[in-house]
Formats: C-alpha cells, structure tokens, sequence
C-alpha cells in the first residue's frame, strides 16, 4: 500500500503544472509579501491591511548565508534517540523579487562545499521524514548547475 505524501506544513508549499513552489501572502494595500504565509492581517507595522492574497513565491534565489548541522539537537526539541542522527545543511536564501531570506534544509548531497554565498540555487520537493503511514514532504534548496543558469 502507498503511504500518504502529507506536507509537513499544509498550505506552505504546492508542486501544480507550474512546478514546485513555496507560497506566500502579500498584503493589498502594501504589497509586502510574507512567507510563512499570513491569513489575517498585513506584518508590516506600518500598514493596518487585512486584505491578504497567496503568491507563488520565486523559484529561486541566492545563497544568502548557510550552516552545518551536525549534532542532535538538545531538549526540548523532538529528537529520537533511537533514530540514528544524520547530519544536514541549513540554508538561508534571498529571493530579490520578495526582498525576504527563506530557510531550508539543502537537497540530500547538498554539503557547504556546494554553497557560496551569492551563488544561485532553486526550491525543490523533499522529504524531512517518513513512517508507516506517510511521507512528510517539504522543501530543499539545490544549487543551480552553470547549465541551468544560462
């Protein structure tokens, strides 16, 4: 039987004819956009809009800073000991047209050595756990390969 592809966070992230992609709300009356999402008013404190609209958000962007996550996380974040620990890369991207820094985890294979800062990469599916009844899908980011940036 094939378990159920479940987003970690519903409403986050969409994979459409458009491709994969994160999506975000921008306020009517400023155009501030926000990721994650908002629903029921305008961030920005110098705006008193309610009027939200989701966007797609860009597909990519560039490496704006990054780090090497290599031990379990202490309490009280869920961490099961019996779980073997595997090492991962946390990426923060700036997407211009946003004018914001979005985190995430680096695609499988993604090391710091694959990542500069300025360098451009590209939001991806993932996948941040399974068991015996879902896949948790979410996103990564992956370098972009020279080929792909021309």
């Amino acid at each position: 039987m094939a378990r159920a592809r479940t987003p970690v966070v519903d409403g986050w992230f969409r994979e459409d004819g458009g491709g994969f992609r994160l999506v975000g709300t921008r306020c009517a009356d400023c155009a501030s956009v926000f990721f994650p999402r908002e629903d029921a008013f305008c961030r920005n404190p110098a705006c008193a809009g309610t009027g939200l609209i989701e966007v797609p958000l860009s597909r990519r962007g560039t490496v704006w800073s990054w780090t090497d996550c290599r031990y379990r996380p202490p309490a009280p974040y869920v961490s099961d000991p019996a779980v073997e620990w595997e090492p991962y890369t946390l990426v923060a991207v700036e997407l211009a047209a946003e004018r914001m820094v979005v985190l995430g985890q680096a695609a499988p294979g993604v090391t710091p050595a694959d990542l500069a800062v300025g360098r451009e990469v590209e939001v991806v599916p993932g996948v941040l756990g399974e068991d015996s009844e879902r896949v948790w899908t979410t996103w990564h980011w992956r370098p972009v390969t020279p080929e792909e940036a021309a």
